[in-house]
């Protein structure tokens, strides 16, 4: 069985293309607005692929959607846009209205909820989101401006303070703008997460996404387990159910 599974985001594609569970080949790549445009351009090669199925997250508009599937169609295998649901396989949802909560946070719940097992899952995309997992069933979350959306507004928002490109590393105090700025930023996201750590039951700390590893550095106490493909995993098992 070869599948392809794709992840949409707001700005980024990313594509997977599994055998039998085996990853064969993966790629990701901004989509400018127009990912059924950048689709259309992988086409001839996924058809060389002979895929049996298409699993797709995507947190885009039911127009971009429609675009992507009348693209997807050209390669004549079955295809399936995951959709958030209240319960599925025994994971119950904890949101009162399931439409308001990203396809993409909920199928990285779903990789991993199991019972007895008690999970925090931080997404460092985009957003930095922080969702909570007791057993089977969804807690609720945040979501935080990560740390480069916080430092484009505190630019445009501070006169006469400019404040370039600077690697988040540290959390020790600064001794210049830009380094209390990068600083600062980091710290107040990582205290977040300790913050949360600390509440309720013990539970596992679990990272993904680009600035997982940064995020990991700063985290160790907690021990956190850092899964890149988490979103795939989610996919694969939304469609084994």
């Amino acid at each position: 069985m070869r599948c392809l599974w794709l992840d949409i985001g707001n700005t980024r594609l990313k594509y997977w293309i599994t055998e039998n569970g085996e990853v064969l080949d993966h790629f990701a790549e901004l989509h400018l607005q127009s990912p059924a445009d950048l689709l259309l351009g992988l086409i001839q090669y996924f058809k060389k692929q002979k895929l049996n199925c298409i699993g797709i997250s995507s947190v885009l508009d039911k127009a971009n959607n429609q675009n992507i599937e009348k693209t997807l169609r050209l390669l004549k295998c079955p295809m399936h846009f995951a959709q958030v649901h209240k319960e599925y396989s025994k994971f119950i949802c904890g949101y009162e209205d399931v439409s308001q909560l990203g396809i993409d946070r909920w199928l990285q719940m779903l990789a991993v909820a199991e019972q007895k097992k008690n999970y925090c899952i931080v997404g460092c995309g985009t957003a930095l989101t922080i969702d909570l997992i007791e057993g089977k069933q969804h807690l609720g979350g945040y979501i935080l401006p990560n740390l480069y959306l916080q430092r484009d507004a505190l630019i445009q928002n501070t006169k006469g303070i400019k404040i370039p490109d600077s690697a988040f590393s540290i959390l020790t105090p600064g001794h210049n703008t830009v380094d209390c700025v990068h600083h600062g930023i980091l710290l107040g996201l990582v205290s977040s997460i300790e913050k949360i750590m600390q509440q309720g039951q013990k539970k596992q700390l679990i990272l993904t996404g680009g600035d997982a590893p940064l995020f990991a550095h700063h985290l160790s106490q907690y021990q956190p387990e850092i899964i890149p493909d988490l979103l795939l995993k989610g996919l694969q098992t939304y469609l084994q159910y």
